[in-house]
């Protein structure tokens, strides 16, 4: 680990007990990295998937030292396992949690199970009006693109604000 801090951004989910398990994986991720702030969590649909509860998604801005590969894998893969993540097959499952490493500095990874940026920014409305909340001038590292763009090819038709819950953890970690 070296001593160069940089931002990033976690893309959080979750349609199993949402608001014990995003407020859990608050705490445990703020034992890792320093949180410099949280989006407006949304419930929205789930994808594909009629019959599961809806979901709170948000994202969560940190700044930390620890490298991409570690953050992912060491940090939010091992927090997602203490909150009995269940990664099946099945991609639109139901989850207690979900942790994706969407941005990582100006980055672009392009590794086996590490691609950063996430390439659901691009396409999950979950995604990108939360992260433009947090950095609405933030730039695409990989196609020097302003995420602002984005914006207006997806729509938050199906996107509820959870103005109480949001609150909630924003007071958690001091923001």
């Amino acid at each position: 680990m070296d001593n160069n801090v940089v931002g990033a951004y976690i893309g959080v989910g979750s349609n199993i007990e949402p608001e014990s398990n995003i407020a859990n994986a608050l705490i445990r991720l703020s034992r890792h990295v320093d949180i410099t702030g949280i989006s407006s969590f949304y419930k929205t649909a789930p994808l594909l998937r009629e019959d599961q509860n809806n979901y709170l998604n948000g994202v969560w801005q940190i700044s930390t030292s620890i490298s991409p590969e570690e953050l992912k894998f060491g940090v939010l893969r091992r927090i997602e396992k203490e909150l009995h993540r269940n990664r099946e097959s099945d991609k639109y499952a139901s989850r207690t949690i979900d942790l994706d490493l969407l941005l990582y500095d100006d980055m672009v990874i392009q590794e086996s199970g590490l691609t950063i940026p996430d390439p659901d920014i691009c396409k999950r409305s979950f995604i990108t009006f939360p992260l433009s909340e947090l950095n609405p001038d933030l730039v695409m590292p990989d196609t020097m693109k302003p995420l602002i763009d984005l914006l207006d090819v997806l729509s938050k038709e199906n996107m509820v604000p959870d103005n109480t819950f949001t609150e909630r953890l924003r007071r958690m970690v001091g923001l």
